[in-house]
């Protein structure tokens, strides 16, 4: 009784597997068994529907011998079928292929080859009288079609010329949007086709094999079916070859007249056919390598070595901790290629890397001719990174190369101050407070918190850098200066930037504690007022940053100045404390500027600020032609470390 059961079962299998019939509704999966009209190249040997074979110029067809009666019917149908493409040329993918309604199988013995599909010849093409209708799978770009893609779907009534047509794609829905598709891709591929006859809308989706159905198609027409197909239809499939020739494969076929056709098990859906297996080519090809690979192998090393050579003396050792081998910065960067590229400057391109335990780096290849005060450079670098400050931008290393330094920087992923001050999203009150803070903090730290003195010298919003959580970083320390601290530092040139130069810097040269306040209280302003310090173009009286928020403090309207983007979000005091902060420190007489220290300790209200009179203070306006944000300097050494670092850090962000 068992066997008997699991006998019938078996039997019930066989037939769902083979042909479901039920009226006009069917599957397929291994087509022997399939009652199939086939001619030209179509073949069913294997248990698959091969169309095409490597014969040049030449067609192939295969049907349901039985036609489907449309009589009394909306012309409703709905087919599901996997198909595969395999070209014999890498470089062209060779003609196409289609699914076919049509009435008569003598028809399309006519059908011609190459760009006609099997369906069409150049005395037909065209005809009302045809009352044919195919989704066509046309991997050439045809004269003949007007069709231009070789690799598109088209909906074609009675001409080779389609109705409408789109490059292959399927709708993605767990992203929302289309992905390409390769017809002749070597990959299997599931196609829907559905007419709704009481819509008159016919609708063609595709995707991969193992995807579902998309939610959208990719062709959706309306058409009036009951025009075309007579009362008999025959539904089957052609394709053609060329001078260059493809393999085109049915693998599984469902139809359904009047309903939904039942959908594919794609585990029972038959593989590709494997490739006869030649063993003298890789007989060959293994004899070639193994002879290549000795022969070539020390030319690989000589390579290798020379392209991760660097240069390093005696005297480095001492900034071992500082220095990155090449090979890891050359793998960081993948080989340093244009697509990491961040930004460039007068020494060299910048790129974005990451290190094997995910730290991401910036680096800067930087080039040089001369060797001369190398030593003191890398000293210089070394001292660099040992300032530790978390509002400082981290300068990790070097690594040294023949004709060529590389500087290795901490990453920040979200650019300028300046970016988003004045030309990217706009920053609430809350977060401008933080970054003044946290700016403050730094400059107290690098006037009094280190061993030496350093001095910025170029403070602005653009060397303002923000990290993920949107802390002010200082850096481009390009201009930089240390010395001892008890010391006097002469400057021998002006450097700074037009608008956060202090008078004395422009008039005498100076550089001390006091200059770095000044620009720092330009900065304030800067972050407040949402505007850059020096703006030719505006009006009189509000060209310059500090004469402008001075005027509006004179007539006892401060908080006009703040930035109108703010649209009156920000808390008054702070805005006040900030406002007359930034003008006590652009006070002409740097003795009545106060130290970071005090600033800091007025920012974080441990101390009362003190006292101004806008009527009586006199603030320091910029001596210079009104040339907005562009940095000065003078002519100097070569390879001085001011002009070596120069716009470093700047460059490091832009261009993201």
């Amino acid at each position: 009784m068992a066997g008997a059961i699991l006998w019938m079962l078996a039997s019930v299998h066989a037939i769902s597997m083979v042909l479901a019939q039920d009226g006009n509704q069917f599957v397929h999966y291994d087509f022997r068994k399939a009652d199939l009209y086939v001619d030209g190249m179509a073949s069913t040997k294997d248990g698959r529907l091969k169309l095409t074979n490597s014969s040049k110029r030449a067609t192939g067809h295969a049907f349901h011998r039985t036609p489907i009666s449309f009589v009394n019917s909306s012309f409703s149908f709905s087919t599901e079928f996997v198909f595969a493409i395999v070209p014999e040329e890498r470089t062209s993918y060779g003609q196409g292929m289609a699914f076919v309604v049509f009435p008569s199988i003598v028809d399309l013995r006519y059908g011609a080859a190459t760009s006609y599909l099997g369906l069409f010849n150049r005395g037909n093409d065209n005809k009302t009288e045809n009352h044919i209708l195919a989704v066509e799978l046309d991997t050439n770009a045809s004269s003949e079609a007007l069709e231009e893609s070789d690799n598109h779907v088209g909906i074609d009534v009675n001409s080779i010329v389609s109705v409408e047509s789109k490059d292959a794609s399927y709708f993605d829905d767990t992203v929302g949007m289309n992905r390409s598709l390769v017809l002749a891709s070597k990959q299997r591929i599931r196609i829907w086709i559905e007419y709704d006859g009481e819509n008159r809308l016919l609708n063609v989706t595709l995707a991969p094999l193992e995807t579902p159905k998309p939610r959208l198609p990719l062709l959706s027409r309306s058409i009036d079916l009951s025009k075309i197909f007579k009362e008999q239809m025959f539904f089957g499939f052609a394709g053609s070859t060329g001078t260059i020739r493809s393999h085109q494969y049915i693998l599984g076929w469902s139809l359904a007249i009047g309903g939904k056709a039942q959908s594919l098990d794609i585990s029972q859906v038959m593989d590709l056919p494997r490739p006869p297996r030649n063993h003298l080519p890789l007989i060959l090809v293994v004899a070639s390598v193994v002879a290549f690979l000795i022969i070539a192998g020390g030319i690989v090393y000589l390579y290798q070595r020379n392209r991760y050579a660097e240069v390093f003396e005696q005297w480095e050792l001492q900034y071992s901790p500082q220095r990155f081998s090449f090979r890891t910065l050359y793998k960081a960067t993948r080989g340093f290629k244009e697509n990491r590229v961040l930004g460039a400057g007068g020494f060299g391109k910048v790129y974005r890397g990451e290190l094997l335990d995910g730290t991401q780096i910036a680096v800067k290849r930087v080039s040089h001719g001369a060797e001369q005060g190398m030593q003191e450079y890398v000293a210089e670098i070394a001292t660099m990174g040992r300032l530790a400050h978390r509002n400082l931008v981290q300068l990790r290393g070097y690594c040294r190369r023949k004709g060529e330094l590389l500087l290795v920087y901490e990453y920040m992923v979200n650019g300028s101050l300046a970016d988003r001050l004045f030309d990217g999203d706009n920053l609430s009150w809350s977060q401008r407070v933080h970054i003044v803070k946290g700016v403050s903090s730094c400059l107290h730290y690098l006037h009094e918190g280190w061993g030496k003195v350093v001095l910025h010298r170029d403070i602005k919003a653009s060397n303002i850098l923000l990290d993920e959580n949107l802390n002010g970083k200082l850096g481009d320390f390009g201009l930089a200066i240390f010395y001892d601290r008890g010391a006097t530092f002469e400057a021998t040139r002006v450097v700074g930037t037009i608008g956060h130069m202090a008078p004395e810097v422009t008039s005498m040269g100076v550089a001390n504690e006091a200059t770095d306040v000044y620009a720092f209280g330009v900065l304030m302003l800067e972050v407040v007022c949402g505007r850059r310090p020096v703006e030719p173009e505006r009006s009189p009286g509000q060209k310059i940053l500090v004469e402008w928020v001075a005027s509006c403090g004179r007539r006892g309207a401060l908080l006009d100045s703040v930035d109108i983007k703010l649209a009156g979000n920000f808390e008054v005091d702070e805005a006040m404390l900030l406002l007359k902060l930034g003008m006590i420190c652009s006070q002409i007489d740097p003795q009545r500027r106060p130290t970071m220290k005090d600033i800091t300790e007025y920012l974080e209200q441990k101390k009362r600020i003190p006292h101004i009179s806008f009527d009586t203070a006199e603030f320091g306006i910029p001596i210079v032609p009104l040339i907005s944000d562009e940095t000065v300097t003078a002519q100097g050494s070569a390879l001085s470390f001011a002009s070596f670092l120069y716009d470093t850090i700047t460059v490091l962000f832009r261009g993201r």
